[in-house]
């Protein structure tokens, strides 16, 4: 299998993509993410507000994607915060019906994720007009974001186009700054390879 390098220069205020995990190592990391997600369910400290549901998200590189879920975990205040925006492109859902049946069996991806040492909360966002998906967190500590998402890409390989997959942590940024003023995480060069993770705006719910 080809590894994608996900190696992006992006501004010094963000942190540069770094290779995937080892298989094993990715395989061991999802496996006690998944064990210890299933406790947090077991104790109710996992959530699933509905406060940014059906809100619209734009972004630097002209797109727009609407959230459709959002996962929050019981969590102590933050002593590092971070912002990390994941994006890919699945491969063979292209219909409108394929993309509703992804969005509805995601959830069961919650284990993936919830239960990675660092977890705060993640807004799920439906395709955009390239039919790329992202994830919106927020991480307490943005090296455990990282970790999390190196070990990631091994789940989505499976079913997104490899080269598709990208990342960016945003050291000291919490999730509710950006989203109340995305352009504080303006970065020094915006052009249509770095834009899809840059937030321009988020429109009130319609609903």
């Amino acid at each position: 299998m080809t590894i994608c390098p996900m190696e992006l220069q992006l501004d010094r205020d963000v942190m540069i993509e770094q290779p995937p995990l080892s298989a094993r190592l990715a395989v061991k990391a999802l496996g006690e993410c998944a064990l210890r997600t299933a406790a947090l369910l077991v104790r109710r400290r996992l959530h699933q507000p509905d406060e940014h549901v059906g809100r619209s998200c734009s972004f630097a590189d002209g797109t727009t994607a609407l959230v459709y879920r959002e996962t929050v975990v019981d969590h102590p205040p933050m002593q590092s915060p971070a912002v990390l925006v994941v994006g890919f492109r699945l491969r063979w859902v292209r219909s409108p019906w394929a993309h509703a049946l992804f969005r509805l069996e995601s959830v069961l991806n919650t284990l993936l994720f919830a239960g990675f040492p660092g977890f705060v909360s993640k807004l799920w966002l439906a395709h955009d007009e390239h039919r790329v998906y992202r994830g919106l967190y927020e991480w307490d500590d943005p090296v455990l974001a990282e970790d999390y998402v190196r070990a990631l890409w091994w789940v989505l390989a499976l079913v997104s186009v490899p080269s598709s997959i990208h990342y960016a942590v945003l050291p000291g940024m919490r999730r509710d700054d950006l989203l109340r003023d995305p352009h504080v995480a303006d970065a020094t060069v915006v052009d249509e390879t770095l834009g899809w993770w840059q937030l321009n705006a988020m429109e009130a719910s319609a609903r």
